[in-house]
């Protein structure tokens, strides 16, 4: 039997709705400028056949209703509400059939951004990592499994931040649909289950400071809400 020098971290996991068991999260992939209004605001262009994915730690999850600490090394934190795959199987090379089979669930979340450090590494041509994948920077509420409400196409994705609507959009306006981002995405990693995608955002996102009150809602899901601290 393998030892360790020191106890392994405890796997990131993610209530599901109705259930006691929890989703293990094996990783966590996103992607950007799949609303054309999203990408319009930032100055960038809608890349359909080219799309551009990052990726978030396992452990940047925070469930529903915990505080979220405002990050380090930013004056411009931004929300993204998300619609959020959750896989229960995967593979590479996927077709349509075995991407919405890979389906296991759907989430409401929010892509927590360090806007003006992302705007740095554009500036630079560098990497977003510091700018996307940082510490509790995927807020993500409970999953509700397929087998409940069939792949989700369509349905008003919203986000109110302190009661005031900040972002609200169809996901059928997504640039790639749910089967789409997961073909596309399987051409560059092996999909598993555990896996959570977030689907990329609709227009409207904006500064979040401390002290403000983030509730996200898709109807059907479980509700996100969170403070941030």
């Amino acid at each position: 039997m393998s030892s360790f020098v020191f106890a392994p971290p405890a796997t990131a996991s993610v209530p599901v709705a109705g259930r006691s068991e929890r989703f293990p999260v094996h990783r966590i992939y996103c992607i950007g400028r799949n609303y054309a209004e999203h990408a319009k605001e930032m100055g960038a262009a809608v890349t359909p056949e080219d799309p551009i994915f990052f990726m978030k730690p396992a452990d940047a999850v925070v469930c529903d209703g915990a505080d979220v600490a405002y990050p380090p090394a930013t004056m411009d934190l931004h929300h993204e509400v998300e619609l959020v795959l959750a896989l229960g199987q995967g593979g590479r090379d996927l077709d349509e059939a075995s991407a919405l089979a890979a389906i296991w669930g759907h989430a409401v979340g929010l892509d927590l951004t360090r806007r003006d450090l992302q705007a740095k590494a554009k500036a630079k041509g560098a990497p977003w990592d510091v700018a996307k994948g940082f510490d509790a920077s995927a807020p993500i509420g409970a999953i509700r499994p397929v087998s409940e409400t069939g792949v989700l196409s369509n349905g008003v994705l919203r986000l109110d931040v302190n009661d005031q609507l900040r972002q609200q959009s169809d996901i059928a306006d997504m640039v790639l649909d749910s089967a789409k981002i997961l073909m596309a995405l399987s051409r560059f990693y092996t999909l598993q289950a555990g896996d959570l995608v977030f689907t990329g955002t609709p227009s409207g996102v904006a500064a979040l400071a401390r002290g403000d009150v983030f509730h996200a809602t898709f109807p059907g899901l479980p509700e996100l809400r969170g403070r941030m601290i």
